[in-house]
């Protein structure tokens, strides 16, 4: 296995291979073995894989500017037209875990191309839908396979990576998840351009078949087997694994029916949802106690950079994803624009992120948690601005004020996600990659989730009371949106003070991350 603790820029000699007792497991565990060359198509590897995370998170987003052709071509409300977008959220937010689990067990190159062939499938079931429980039904699987796929990017990244390197990969790995949100209304609104006609909202899906089928065959050539099953991989916690997934659903439900025009009662599974997963916490740290492989190890919690890391992903995408629904009410019903002129309005923000985010993935080993703050700090700057642009500009003009803030929101966006990416998971031991990847996700879902409902409440709310001004019902939104921001803001400053104050006098600038030996296992002291 690839020694994830030459993430620093110093070499010790090795000392002889000693057991050492894990926190988790209470027995003994042999020290890793000698590192070995990195696997000289790590970097191809990873491209193809990402590939296959672009157009799974693409499709969260690209479908919203589809969902009106959806409902003139099936007849059916905007309520149930918005299923295709909840469902798989919700779907793919449940799989994440487990499958990150299923991929540190039997290994990520056959989780991937497991996922990858069954999202290309479903996608093409989903693109040649006949009736409307068809198209739910194939969206459903279609988020399943998506969930699938996202975390064994991770536990690849650990693999094939090291030092330096690895925090390049994982800039990139965050650029892709902040680009592909925020490039999903644009290139949705080309597609349906260029494909016309009633049944143009097919191709939304259609053109992952031909690009996931080359990546299926790339994939099969250049990603190699990496981890393997450990000792215990055997045991999958099948428990745990219902508790989690009970307590997403829960969480879940209530707010993508909210979006869909669901019945409030259902707003009760919340309090079923914190019982749930307080349940599952308790029986992941008596898993671990027993000494079995839990679905989530408790370690995590103490691992460097990971709480908070969640913490922040959470907290961010709640505004983060909900901007580019509540901006495309604003501009394709409000203003009138058409799918794609609503994408292009938004474009700017795409591309700031998408440049940012490589920059990013340069500098995070030198600058750490500064750059999520800067980031954040320009991203409260760019959508309170715009907030308060679009309240004031209509029109055909509303989409050139709006583009100079709406780039520096972007720029800020991609000194986000792609570092706190990095942050969160570079001290996570690889035998947990994918679990914890998984994780990451699941509450960067749950984020958007809760935020693409609130924001999109917010905005038909103020939309009614000012009687139908859509520039104040989309500033209060994005100012809600900024909100979220600040607090995000606040948790990475929480965080920054918190490694500073823990980091040893005597170490040099640039080396606050944790130690070699937390990237195998956090030993017990």
């Amino acid at each position: 296995m690839t020694d994830a603790g030459s993430t620093r820029s110093e070499r010790r000699p090795s000392p002889l291979p000693l057991p050492r007792i894990t926190a988790a497991a209470g027995q003994a565990e042999e020290a890793p073995p000698p590192e070995s060359a990195p696997d000289p198509q790590r970097w191809r590897a990873l491209t193809v894989s990402l590939a296959g995370a672009f157009m799974v998170l693409l499709d969260v987003s690209i479908v919203n500017v589809a969902l009106p052709s959806m409902e003139r071509g099936f007849h059916v409300s905007p309520g149930t037209a918005q299923w295709v977008v909840s469902g798989y959220a919700l779907t793919f937010g449940l799989a994440l875990v487990p499958a990150g689990r299923l991929g540190d067990t039997i290994g990520r190159r056959r989780m991937f191309l497991i996922a990858l062939s069954a999202f290309v499938l479903t996608s093409a079931l989903t693109g040649a839908a006949q009736t409307t429980g068809w198209l739910l039904a194939a969206r459903l699987l279609q988020g399943v396979a998506g969930g699938m796929l996202i975390p064994q990017n991770v536990g690849l990244i650990q693999d094939l990576f090291r030092g330096p390197e690895r925090g390049r990969a994982f800039g990139v790995l965050g650029g892709v998840v902040g680009v592909a949100t925020a490039a999903g209304p644009l290139l949705g609104g080309l597609i349906l351009d260029l494909a016309g006609g009633p049944d143009g909202w097919r191709w939304v899906f259609y053109v992952n078949v031909p690009i996931g089928l080359v990546a299926l065959l790339l994939a099969a050539r250049l990603v190699p087997v990496t981890t393997a099953a450990r000792a215990d991989g055997t045991h999958l916690d099948l428990v745990g694994s219902a508790l989690l997934g009970a307590g997403v659903l829960s969480l879940l439900l209530p707010l993508v029916l909210t979006e869909a025009g669901g019945p409030s009662w259902l707003w009760w599974l919340l309090s079923a949802a914190a019982l749930l997963l307080t349940a599952f916490v308790r029986w992941e740290v008596r898993t671990s106690r027993r000494g079995r492989a839990p679905l989530l190890d408790p370690q995590l919690a103490a691992t460097a950079g990971f709480s908070p890391g969640l913490a922040i992903g959470l907290v961010y995408f709640a505004g983060f994803t909900g901007i580019f629904l509540v901006l495309a009410l604003f501009f394709q019903d409000g203003l009138g624009y058409s799918p794609l002129r609503s994408g292009l309005a938004v474009t700017p923000f795409a591309l700031g992120s998408a440049v940012s985010a490589v920059l990013a993935g340069r500098l995070v080993a030198r600058v750490g948690r500064w750059l999520t703050v800067s980031g954040l700090t320009a991203t409260v700057i760019g959508l309170g601005t715009t907030a308060l642009v679009l309240g004031r500009v209509g029109g055909d003009p509303a989409a050139w004020a709006a583009a100079g803030p709406l780039l520096v929101a972007g720029l800020g966006s991609g000194m986000v996600v792609s570092p706190n990416t990095t942050l969160t998971l570079e001290s996570v031991p690889p035998r947990m990659a994918g679990a914890a990847g998984g994780a990451l996700q699941t509450a960067q879902r749950i984020g958007s989730s809760v935020g693409s409902a609130v924001l999109v409440i917010l905005y038909y709310h103020e939309l009614t009371h000012s009687r139908g001004s859509s520039g104040a019902a989309v500033s209060d939104a994005l100012i809600c949106a900024a909100g979220c921001m600040v607090l995000a803001l606040l948790i990475a400053v929480a965080e920054l003070v918190g490694r500073r104050r823990h980091r040893p006098a005597t170490a040099p600038r640039g080396t606050h991350r944790s130690s070699p030996e937390s990237d195998h296992d956090l030993v017990a002291t």
